[in-house]
């Protein structure tokens, strides 16, 4: 699965700039990547919505985990204004998949959904 089209680059560049400590420190950075009406189910299992995700980022400052690490990121456009991506995260030894659809509005592409599952090797 892979389409590495402007629609795909761009969410990838988004997907990026979201596990930047920089940009994830910043409400207003976070908030503006994410849709108005985004959630996530994260790798603990919780939902989150677009408030509660940069509350707890906002508030992580310095308790902040590590740096992420990235591999394998695919991404294909299922549609004309949705991308679909796949990657795997590493941070502070915990490992997740994850998967994300990021929609495009009048504002430009933000993420819709995240979806984080933890794996072990």
């Amino acid at each position: 699965m892979s389409d590495r089209g402007p629609a795909v680059e761009t969410a990838v560049e988004r997907e990026l700039r979201l596990l930047d400590p920089e940009v994830r420190a910043s409400p207003e950075l976070v908030g503006a990547l994410l849709h108005p009406e985004f959630h996530e189910f994260g790798a603990s299992g919780r939902h989150w919505d677009r408030t509660s995700v940069i509350a707890a980022l906002a508030g992580a400052g310095e308790e902040a985990a590590g740096p992420i690490v990235v591999s394998g990121m695919k991404g294909v456009e299922l549609a004309p204004g949705l991308v679909h991506l796949v990657f795997d995260t590493e941070s502070d030894g915990r490992r997740a998949h994850r998967s994300s659809l990021w929609r495009l509005t009048p504002s430009g592409w933000l993420l819709y959904f995240h979806q984080a599952t933890p794996f072990a090797e």
